[in-house]
Order: C-alpha cells, then structure tokens, then sequence
C-alpha cells in the first residue's frame, strides 16, 4: 500500500506537484563556471549577506554541508536584543549597533520578532560598581553582583543606545514590594527589580530561509543549494557535492570559478579556511544550551515578560515564554567541536538550580523538559578564562590572493543573531568595493519574507484576512493561524493546490495542516524529514510532535519527493534517533 494512501491522502485533489527546481540555477551556473562571489555556510550571518548581495546584482552562489539555518543559527536564545551586558565590558559601538538593529528587526520581521519586557531581579543597592569599572577598564573578571545603582546607569545608558528608530517604552525600577506584587513568585532576598525592553523571535530558522529565498527573488543570477560540502578548492575552481539521498556519487558534483570567497562557516571556519588552502585560527566559541519546560504555572507567572538574572556563579540566564513553553538559558562554556555539541547532563541541572533559586516557591524537574539544544558560539579565538568576557562584536578579516588560490576570502569572524544585517551590510560593501561596483539599495527598511505588508495593527489584520478570505475561500480562524505562523506568505499556503485535503489536520498538533505540510515540502528546499520537524516548522521545538504526527508528515514528504518505503522508514528512524539523542524529545 502506498503509504500515502495509509495516511489518508484525498485522490480528488490535483494531481502531483513536482519539487521546484531550485538544482535548474545551479545547473545553469555550472554550465557558465563563472560567478562573482561563493558563500560558504547558511546561517544567519551567510544569508544575510546572500540577500544584501542578490539584491545589489551580484551573481552569487550560497552553499551549506548541512540544512540551511541548522548549525549554531538553530542554538540561539531565540532573542533579538541590544546587548546590555556589553556595556560591562565597554563594547559601546557593539550596543549601539545591536539596539538599532534590533529596532529595525521589530519593523522589518513583525511576523517574528515582537517586543519582550525583561525584568532584572535586584538583590543589593550598591554592590558591583568598583568590580565594574575594573572591567570597564579591561579586568578579566567580571562583577558578580550587581546592584541598583549599577543596573539603574546601565539601562539608562541602554535606554539611549536604543533611541534610534525606538519602539519600545523606556526602562523602570520598582522596589521590592511592588515587584514581589508583580511576580509573586520571586524570592523574597530581592530588593527591587529593573524592566527594560528588547524583543524576541519566534523562528529563527525559517527568517534564515526567507532570507535566501528573498535573494532569490531578487536575483536570476543566484543561487542556494543546502546539503552540498565543499570538496576541493583547486586552481581557483571550487568543487561542491551534493549530499542528496538518493543521488549517484557523480551526478550531485559541480564546480565554479569564483571572484571571491566568503567564509560565513561559523564555528567551521577554521575547517574551512584548511580545506581552501588558507589555514587560520579564528574562531574559539563557547558552548550554549537551553531546555524548554512544560511548566504552566512559570509561564502564567511570567504573564509575558522575561527573567533576566544572574546565577550563583555570576552567569548570566534567562527564562521567558516561547510558544507556551517556559525556555530557560543558557550556558557558557568553553567549547570547540560544534559535531559533538549537545546539552550535558550537568548543564540541564545547572539551568534547574538557577530557577529554583529564583523562583523558590516552584518545583523544577527533568521531567518536565520536552526540548533541549545547544550550539557553539563562533566567537574570536581569545585567551580569556571567562567565557562571558570574550566579545560578541563581529570582524571579517581577508585572506588575499595567492597563486594558487586567485581569489581572496572573507571570513565572517564573531556576530550575533541581532546584528546580522549591520553585519552583512558591512560585508557586502566591501565585496562590492572589491568587485568594482556600486551599492544600488539599502537592505535598512527592507522587509524580510513575511514580514512584507505584514498587517501589525488589528484593523489592518482584519482587513488582510478579509481579502485573504475572499481570493482563498479558507476559514479565518485558519487564515488568521497562518498569518501568525508565516506572515503574509500566509496567502501563498492558503492558495496551495496540494494533493492533501486542506481540512485534514496532523493527528496529535491539530493546528498543522497536511497541505501546509505539502506545501513546505515542496517549495522550501525540503531534504529529510528534520527538516520539516526541526527547523521549517515549530512542532519539536514546541513539544507538540507525536510519533503520529511524524508518520503522517513522513508520509506527505514521500508522496512529494517520491520516497520509497525505505526511504521513509530511514527517515523515520534518523528523525527519532537524533530528536531522542541531542533534543531530549520523548515521542
């Protein structure tokens, strides 16, 4: 039985689609052998860059050995903010820029990034200011408390970094009975308690994505491919293969003649950088985790807000709201091997303790973890014994030409999911200037994917989901669940002709259609069946997947990509391991 059929597929639907040809560009620039610039890596800082180049004309070429967005742009903590602790270490110019972005972000990708009260728990009036300006002044240790007078200065000063293009209201300091009030469940050791703004993002994988199909859009002279490894580098010509199941050894192979080579590889760029004959030590990263609890009582406690605060040891953590979930982050640890990385036992105990000493009056266990994940920082290699020291800034340092190797390489050093696009602007100048060219736009008030005529106020919601109805014939309350889930890009999965019925829901996260499923997998550069769970949707993440729902998308993915019986029970199997393994998911 076709297994598509044993999942329920609607025959009278259309007939079947066939997945976009997204090799055809690759194809296309084989034949020629001639691009401008090659990207090697997709995550945020290499899509960034990918969009800001296609969109000033470059014929550009992005690659990743793994999934788009799935290395340590997966591992974030899922925040888009200023920096505030940078201002400990006097990294000035590095709040700035992230406050400003982070600003842009909220009008630029309203559909995933929204404003987030964060509140500082207080425990004493005045310590911490000698330990700061020590820092301040270039200490390799940091204040391990930090009072209110001390916090009061730091977000007045964050205050003002973020007075351009602001959108949020400016900071508070309440005292101890008005914040026990607020949040009953604090500890009662507080004295007071600081509110500030900055904001979060809801996928963090899928704006990767929409960044390079956005430079797709824009440009016919580029092109993306993920699952593809760099193989050689000979001579000036790049050898790429492609990691595709199902292909023969040669038939995924292709190579091009670049101008120049970005390394956006992350915590990889030293790899590299070896493998182009251009040796390097750049990168020393630490190691972040985070767990996701199922804990209602801690989310309805936050009412929406984030606890931002330091734990016994002077780390900094965090725990807020994601999708009903309470995320609790992260870890700093020294760290090198982005291939092994995954969150420890030790590291989901330290978390716990943290809230617990927090939050006393709650229980905290490991049993109510339904996600875990972790990721290396790309940070610049430092000899610092204080993980938290080592500075967030970005660099991209170039490795020019050699006779063996015509073509010079930037490597995107450092950086930070907020600072992406400041990032990529600055690079993308460079190569432009490198190249000869102009820049024709600015990517600063460039809306990104969804968040195009993205409708942030309720009546303009109501209209959008009005006409919506009208071109579409859907239910509202389905188009208004898409529109939050994708933004305006909303409209193109509403109006998939799929061979799934569009009333039939996954059977355990009934708000997932199985055409929305089909549509994903046909047009959003789909490989494995990860790919859909982890990074094209929130269903792992947000503890909502049942082995039912895994079958079912299993299923939809077969009937779209022609997998055989085999096929998908591989990927069942490769899904459950690694979901088991380094995510903590119990299906």
């Amino acid at each position: 039985m076709n297994p598509a059929d044993d999942a329920g597929l609607s025959h009278s639907a259309v007939p079947d689609h066939t997945v976009p040809d997204h090799t055809g560009r690759i194809a296309a620039m084989a034949r020629t052998g001639e691009v401008d610039v090659v990207i090697l890596g997709a995550g945020i800082n290499g899509a960034g860059l990918f969009r800001d180049l296609c969109a000033q004309g470059v014929s550009c070429l992005i690659v990743d050995k793994g999934d788009f967005g799935s290395g340590t742009s997966a591992a974030p903590s899922r925040l888009i903010h200023g920096g505030l602790k940078y201002l400990e270490t006097g990294e000035f110019g590095l709040v700035a820029q992230s406050t400003l972005e982070r600003n842009l972000l909220l009008k630029n990708a309203p559909h995933y990034v929204s404003p987030l009260p964060t509140v500082i728990p207080i425990f004493s009036w005045s310590k911490g200011m000698w330990a700061a300006l020590r820092t301040l002044l270039g200490s390799t240790s940091a204040p391990r408390s930090r009072g209110a007078i001390l916090i009061k200065i730091g977000l007045a000063i964050y205050d003002f970094y973020g007075s351009r293009h602001r959108v949020m209201p400016r900071h508070r300091l309440v005292g101890r009975r008005r914040a026990l009030r607020d949040m009953p469940a604090l500890t009662r050791s507080i004295v007071a308690t600081g509110t500030y703004y900055d904001a979060k993002i809801s996928h963090p994988e899928r704006l990767v994505l929409e960044l390079i199909t956005d430079g797709l859009a824009a440009s016919m002279l580029a092109a993306a491919a993920n699952y593809t490894a760099l193989v050689s580098s000979s001579n000036g010509v790049l050898t790429f293969r492609s990691k595709g199941a199902g292909q023969s050894e040669d038939s995924g192979v292709f190579s091009v003649r670049p101008k120049l080579v970005v390394n956006a590889a992350g915590p990889w760029i030293d790899d590299v950088n070896a493998l182009l004959g251009a040796p390097s030590k750049m990168i020393g990263g630490t190691k972040g985790s985070h767990i996701l609890l199922k804990h209602d009582e801690l989310v309805r406690s936050l009412a929406g807000r984030m606890l931002y605060f330091e734990a016994d040891d002077g780390r900094i953590c965090l725990v807020y709201d994601y999708l009903g979930l309470a995320l609790v982050g992260s870890t700093d640890i020294q760290a090198d091997n982005p291939d092994t990385v995954r969150c420890e036992p030790q590291e989901i105990d330290y978390l716990l303790e943290s809230v617990r000493a927090l939050l006393p009056g709650m229980s905290f266990g490991r049993d109510q973890i339904v996600y875990a994940y972790s990721g290396i920082r790309p940070l610049p290699a430092s000899d610092t014994s204080v993980p938290g020291l080592i500075s967030r800034d970005h660099s991209a340092p170039v490795a020019e030409p050699e006779p063996s190797r015509p073509f010079p390489i930037i490597s995107l050093v450092g950086g930070k999911w907020t600072t992406f696009r400041g990032f990529a602007e600055e690079v993308a100048n460079t190569v432009l200037n490198r190249l000869g060219r102009g820049r024709k736009v600015t990517t600063r008030s460039m809306a990104i994917g969804g968040g195009k005529d993205f409708p942030t106020e309720a009546v303009a919601r109501t209209a959008w989901l009005a006409e919506a109805r009208s071109a579409t014939g859907a239910d509202l309350r389905r188009l208004d669940q898409l529109l939050s889930r994708y933004g305006t890009k909303a409209l193109q999965i509403a109006r998939h002709q799929s061979p799934w019925s569009n009333e039939d829901r996954l059977p355990g996260a009934s708000d997932y259609g199985t055409s929305e499923i089909d549509y994903i997998v046909r047009n959003e550069f789909v490989e494995h069946l990860t790919d859909i769970v982890m990074r094209r949707t929130t269903l792992a993440i947000g503890g909502s997947l049942t082995m039912g729902d895994l079958k079912q998308i299993a299923a939809i993915a077969g009937r779209a990509r022609n997998w055989g019986s085999q096929r998908i029970s591989d990927e069942l199997d490769a899904a459950v391991a690694q979901l088991g393994d380094k995510n903590l998911v119990r299906l």
